[in-house]
C-alpha cells in the first residue's frame, strides 16, 4: 500500500529535507512521527529534496507500508462520525504527534493512485523567491522567509532577464556541479513582480532543478536589478556554461517550494518509468 503525503514546512531550523545522522531534518522529523503511529522504520520518498533553510508550502512525498504498518493504519482513530478512510485520517494523527505549532505539517494523506511516485511521476516543480530591497519596509514577521538586498532593484529589468532564460538549455553556469549529474533543464516559467507590500517575488517553474539552480538564477537577476549586469548578460553566462563570480547564490531563507505538478492518474506510471530511464544515466 502506497500513501501520498502533502506537506508544508518552515525550513529555518531544519538542515534540509534529507535524513542525516545527528541533524534535525524534515524527513527525519516526519518519519519519527510516522514510526510512533505505524511502527517500523518508515522511509519517505520526496518530490524535491530541499536544502537547509529552504521552505515548502506544496511539498509531496510517498510512503510504502509494510503489512504490519498497514494493519496499524487500520487502527488509527478517527472521529466517531467520520467515514473517511484511515489513510486520510493519518494526517490528523501526525499533527497530534508533532504537537502544537510545529514547523512541519502534513496537510493531506491519502492512498496514492496506481503508479504514483512522488519523485519520478512529477512533471514540474514550482518555487518562489522573496526579496526585500531598500524600497521595502522591513517586516520582522517576514524575516524567516525573505532575503534582504541593500539596493534599489529594478524589477522590470529583472523580469526581462528572467524571461530571457526560459526554455530547454544547459544551466551548468547556474548549478553546483555534481559528478554524473546532468545540468540540462527545461525552464518553463521565470518572472518577477513586486507585490503590494513592496516585496519582490520570483516565480520559477521547471521540469526539474539541479543543485542551487534557483538561488543562482535569482542571484543573476539581482545583479541585473542592481545594474551590475545587463539583461542580455545572464544569457551569455548561461551559454558559456561556466560558473562565475559575477553570479551570487542568494540565501536559502527566501526560497519556498510551492507546488509540484503531476499528470493525470492514468499517466502516472508511464511518467515514472520515463523519468527513471532518463535518470539511470544521469542522476539529478
Amino acid at each position: 500500500m502506497r500513501l501520498r503525503l502533502d506537506l508544508a514546512y518552515d525550513g529555518t531550523d531544519f538542515r534540509g529535507w534529507a535524513r542525516q545522522p545527528g541533524l534535525r531534518t524534515v524527513q527525519g522529523t516526519v518519519e519519527a512521527a510516522l514510526a510512533r503511529i505505524l511502527g517500523g522504520a518508515p522511509q519517505l520518498v520526496v518530490a524535491g529534496r530541499t536544502d537547509a533553510g529552504v521552505h515548502a508550502s506544496g511539498q509531496v512525498a510517498h510512503l510504502d507500508l509494510t503489512d504490519s504498518q498497514r494493519e496499524r493504519l487500520e487502527k488509527v482513530r478517527t472521529p466517531s462520525a467520520s467515514t473517511r478512510p484511515r489513510a486520510e485520517a493519518l494526517a490528523a494523527r501526525i499533527a497530534g504527534v508533532l504537537g502544537p505549532y510545529p514547523d512541519v505539517a502534513v496537510h493531506r494523506s491519502a492512498e496514492a493512485a496506481p503508479g504514483f511516485d512522488a519523485r519520478f511521476s512529477a512533471v514540474w516543480r514550482r518555487y518562489s523567491y522573496r526579496i526585500a530591497d531598500l524600497a521595502t519596509p522591513y517586516d520582522p514577521l517576514d524575516r524567516a522567509r525573505t532575503t534582504t538586498v541593500k539596493a534599489h532593484l529594478d524589477v522590470d529589468a529583472m523580469d526581462a532577464a528572467a524571461r530571457s532564460l526560459i526554455g530547454l538549455h544547459d544551466f551548468a553556469a547556474y548549478c553546483k556541479w555534481r559528478e554524473g549529474a546532468t545540468t540540462i533543464r527545461t525552464l518553463l516559467e521565470f518572472d518577477w513582480h513586486r507585490g503590494a507590500d513592496g516585496i519582490l517575488v520570483a516565480n520559477v517553474r521547471a521540469d526539474a532543478f539541479c543543485h542551487s539552480m534557483v538561488r543562482a538564477l535569482v542571484g543573476a537577476c539581482v545583479g541585473v536589478g542592481e545594474g551590475r549586469l545587463l539583461p542580455a548578460e545572464v544569457e551569455r553566462i548561461r551559454d558559456e556554461g561556466v560558473r562565475t563570480s559575477e553570479i551570487k547564490v542568494l540565501a536559502a531563507r527566501g526560497l519556498t517550494l510551492t507546488e509540484v505538478g503531476y499528470p493525470a492518474d492514468d499517466l502516472l506510471a508511464a511518467r515514472a518509468d520515463q523519468t527513471r530511464a532518463r535518470r539511470s544515466l544521469d542522476e539529478d
